[in-house]
This record gives structure tokens, sequence and C-alpha cells, in this order.
């Protein structure tokens, strides 16, 4: 009696668990028996053949070479190789003594035209692989044209079935959107931000822990703000699923990520650390705590800017704001301008501007096709264009949205006014991340040069009290030419979102010994928050 390896394979884990390795393996039993065959060993593989590299199968032909068994009895042709690197290795055991038998297939492996009918069989059940390939791809692509997502739904989101979007989680979406709202605060670091996913309830697909990768998998993946991307073809689609995010969003994510933000967790978590720099060599004012005060210091030898004390730093930036909060009469004419400039045709032109920058963008991405089929730019450089235009275009169809749906509601113009008439005033009352935020969003160009110290207003602050005082034109009109509260309105919304946040209760800071103090704040909701 002869004995015989026996070989039976599933293309998927899913398949292994019905009845098909079971039958396979009656089928080679039965086969064994007529044939005067003893099969002396098993080998399941539940793994596509479509591929060579197969582990079991790899095993098994090693074994065969030293000698184990004499002969291999597999099911059918297509279950012992779906490539013809593999089945090459299986014709060369013929040739080497080793005997070669199908359950289910009349052909004799040993004769000429057996091995010729074999060999026919095993290049069509290859080719059937390559054809059903094409097809998966083109089935795949069709979905990711129709701005669906054909794979599984990433944390966050819900699988509803094939040819529908992927619908929020309700547990889960909330608190991914926190998560993308924590980091872009840049008061969290990865690490951080893990120990907080973890305090929040947040698991991952298998329902354990999210590692580090996880997290920022997490934070890399446009699917949350409605764009699939393909990383393995660097492929780009509009999706039709509901985002979590907003595009502006994420591109603050990424530029956090790109290391513009500083560091987000230290050992003594500085107030202004990060937020300013040297204004003659621009390097960083970092900060030290010398006989219980807090220096910010440009290292550079040869520079002449010195250091600042934080309170200094805190002083300046509260005469600002004093100067920058608008007093009740200010507010009621700026309220009367806005009103009346809803009024005017002449506001029709910022939707006008949006749609002319959104047709630019997208005439942009067309032309970026043309330059990657004339060479003038590498596949890499055009798949990073694509995804940053194709986020930008996505940030103005959500303003253009806003705009169609009047987002110069008076409830919104209330809580403007609300917010510029009180800057100063909140800022004295805010918590220490909360300030962070306050300078974030209300100062670009933050420089000490030498003792002076600049901060200019971003552009929302800066119009505040021009509409006030300068007039053009036409002394009959209500508002001025330039007078453009859409300007104003772009970046206050951040401002307000410091303030929706839950109050949660503070807990102390119970500090273990030989645990650094950022360390034991990770768990505090009030240095999390």
């Amino acid at each position: 009696m002869k004995s015989c390896f026996g070989y039976i394979r599933v293309s998927t884990q899913k398949q292994g668990e019905g009845a098909s390795l079971e039958a396979q393996k009656d089928a080679i039993q039965a086969f064994a028996s007529r044939h005067d065959l003893q099969i002396i060993n098993w080998f399941e593989e539940k793994e596509t053949a479509a591929k060579s590299g197969r582990p079991v199968f790899n095993r098994m032909l090693r074994l065969l070479e030293r000698g184990k068994a004499t002969g291999l009895v597999i099911h059918k042709i297509d279950r012992s190789a779906r490539n013809l690197k593999d089945w090459a290795i299986i014709s060369e055991l013929s040739d080497k003594g080793v005997g070669v038998y199908f359950a289910t297939e009349t052909l004799d492996f040993q004769s000429r035209g057996g091995r010729l009918t074999a060999d026919i069989q095993a290049v069509i059940a290859a080719d059937f692989i390559r054809n059903l390939r094409e097809e998966t791809k083109k089935g795949l692509n069709a979905r990711l044209k129709q701005g669906l997502y054909p794979f599984r739904a990433p944390i966050g989101y819900l699988d509803t079935g094939r040819g529908n979007a992927k619908v929020p989680c309700p547990k889960t979406a909330p608190l991914i959107a926190r998560l993308f709202a924590l980091y872009v605060s840049g008061e969290h670091s990865l690490r951080s931000l893990q120990h907080e996913a973890d305090r929040i309830g947040l698991r991952n697909l298998r329902g354990g822990k999210i590692s580090l990768h996880g997290i920022e998998t997490i934070l890399r993946n446009p699917f949350y703000c409605g764009i699939i991307e393909i990383r393995r073809t660097g492929q780009i689609y509009n999706g039709i699923h509901q985002p979590l995010i907003d595009a502006a969003t994420f591109r603050q994510v990424e530029e956090v990520k790109a290391g513009r933000a500083g560091k987000k967790v230290t050992r003594h978590n500085h107030l202004y650390r990060g937020l300013f720099r040297c204004g003659l060599c621009n390097g960083p004012l970092s900060p030290e705590r010398q006989k219980g005060r807090v220096y910010y210091r440009c290292h550079c030898s040869t520079c002449e800017t010195t250091t600042v004390r934080e309170d200094v730093l805190e002083a300046t930036i509260q005469q600002h704001l004093d100067h920058l909060t608008l007093d009740p009469d200010d507010a009621a004419i700026l309220k009367k301008q806005i009103l009346a400039w809803t009024d005017n045709p002449e506001r029709h032109q910022w939707s006008a501007s949006l749609q002319l920058r959104i047709n630019q963008a997208r005439q942009r991405l067309e032309r970026l096709t043309d330059l990657l089929i004339d060479g003038a730019i590498t596949q890499d450089a055009h798949d990073r264009r694509r995804k940053s235009i194709t986020l930008e275009l996505g940030e103005l169809t959500q303003k253009l949205q806003n705009e169609n749906e009047d987002s110069l509601a008076a409830s919104n113009i209330e809580k403007f006014l609300e917010l510029v008439t009180s800057l100063s005033l909140l800022y004295k009352s805010a918590k220490p991340a909360e300030k962070r935020l306050f300078v974030e969003n209300c100062f670009s160009n933050r420089t000490l040069a030498r003792k002076k110290l600049v901060l200019e207003p971003l552009n929302w602050l800066h119009g505040l009290k021009n509409p006030l005082c300068v007039s053009f034109g036409d002394p009959q009109r209500d508002t001025s030419r330039t007078f453009n509260p859409h300007k104003m309105f772009e970046g206050y919304e951040r401002m307000l979102s410091i303030f929706k946040k839950e109050e949660e209760p503070e807990q102390p800071v119970t500090r273990k010994k030989g645990v650094p103090a950022w360390k034991s704040n990770l768990k505090n909701p009030k240095e999390n928050s």
C-alpha cells in the first residue's frame, strides 16, 4: 500500500466553516480505498491559490522532497493551484518519482496525454482567476465611482449591505468626532489621545483597545470627512456617506501631524508652549521655569531676542483682546450693518466668488490628469496634489452650502455679536487649554523681536472695527464697499466650539510615586477635554 499525503483547500476562512473541506476529504478517502492508497497525513489550508506562497502547501512540498510520503492525493486540479508557478512545482513532483493523483479527475498523470490534459486544465484555472480578478476590480471601481465604499466600514460607521452607503454608528461616531476635535486642539499627542480613546470607551472592530497605530490610522483617513482614498493606489473618490467631520478639520489635523503645531504633551504643560516664535531668527520660544516663574526663551546663541515672562505675555494678550472687544454701542452699529448687508444684492457676490473658486479647483483637478499623462509630474506627486485639491474642494463646497442655507441667520448674528462683545471677559475666565485656543484662533504672526511682542489679529477679528469707523464711496450707503460679514464669520465658529463642550467635573490629579506629572494628567478630564 502506497503512503500518500492528502491536501484539501478552500479559498477563505468563511468557506472553511462549511462542509467543503469534509466533502473533499471524503472524496479523497474513497479514491484512496479504490486505488490501494493510504493517507498518512492531512494538510488543510484556508487560503486562495491564486498567488504562490501558501504556508501549508509549501510545508507539504518540503516533506515530500524529504521522502516522508511517496504520493499526493488532491480533490481536483483547481484545489492544488490556480497559478502556473505552483502548478509547475506539482508537475515536477511526478518527475521526482512522487505519485500525483486527483480524486475527481479521470486522467493518468503518469502518462504524456494525462499530463497534457492536466496542464490544459491548470491553464484554464489560472485564466479563470485572472478574469475573476479583472471583473472584481471592475465592480469595485464602479462602486467607488458611485461614491460607495465596497470594503469593511471603518470604526465609527456601520455596514448596511451591498450597494448601500455606510452609515454613522450611533455609539462610536460621536467618539470619533471627539478624537479629531481633541487632536486639532493641540493638547494631545498620539499617545495621550490613545489614553483618551480608552477612557471614553472607544474600541476597535474586534472590541479591544485601540492601538497607537490604530489612532494614527483614524486620524489620517479622509473617509471621515466624506472622501474615499484607496491608499494602495492613491486614488481619490467623493463618497456619498455622511461625514463625521468637515474638510477644514481634517486639513487642520494634517497640519498638526506634519509637525507645525509643536509638542502636544510636555512634562510641565506650560500655557503658551509652541505658540510664539522669535521675530528675528524665526526659532521657537521654549518655556523654562526659573525661580518660580515661567520664561519663554529663544535658544539661538547669536539671536538678540532674550526672554519674556509668561505673565507679561498674558497681560499683552489681554490688552489686545480689550482693544478688539466691541462695546454695546459699536455692536449695535455692526449688527445694523450686517442686517443691511444681508438685504443688499451685492451679497450674492460672495456666493459667486465661492462658486468661482470651486470651478477653479475642479479645473486644477482636470489639469492634474493631463500633467500626469504628459509625464510632467510623478504618480506620487499627482496623488498628493489630487488629495489636497479634493479636500479644498470639499471645504469650499461646504461653505457654499452654508451660504445657501443662510449662514447669516439671526441666531448666528447674535452669537457672533455676543462673542465679540465679551472677548476679554471670556479669556479671563477661560481654562488654560481654552486660553491656548483663544490665542491660536485670534492671533497670527505671534512673534517676539528683542523685547517687542507682536500679535496680529486674524482676518475675522481684523475687520471688526474698520466697518465702524471707515466708509468708502457714496456717503448715503448703509455699508462699506469692502464690508463682508462672511470674512468675519469664517473664523469665529471654532471660537464658539470652545464653549460648546460639555462640562465635566474636575478631578484632582493623583500623582503616583515615580510617575511624571504629565502622565498623571492623561486621565484627568479637565486636561483632556
